[in-house]
């Protein structure tokens, strides 16, 4: 048997990280120091996505405008297809 002192008082107190695991209950681990996350939930170094990164960009497809474009074009089809139906 050890005689040592084992001192968990600091890593008990310390913040715990504010993910939430896959079974809907908070991360238990502590937070890497000046992060909110540990090091498995995207406080370790290096993790995230680089700075400018060119894969995050919109392509566009939901943008006000592409919505609109895809209504007016809807809505001529409609009244094409009432025109097609008129004349028959």
């Amino acid at each position: 048997m050890s005689d040592h002192i084992r001192n968990t008082g600091p890593m008990l107190a310390s913040p715990r990280c504010g993910a939430k695991t896959r079974t809907s209950s908070a991360c238990r681990s502590p937070a890497v120091h000046g992060k909110k996350r540990c090091r498995m939930h995207g406080g370790a170094q290096g993790s995230g996505a680089p700075t400018a990164n060119q894969n995050a960009r919109k392509h566009g497809l939901f943008t006000r405008d592409a919505i609109a474009e895809r209504r007016r074009i809807s809505a001529l089809l409609g009244e094409a297809r009432k025109l097609l139906q008129a004349i028959e």
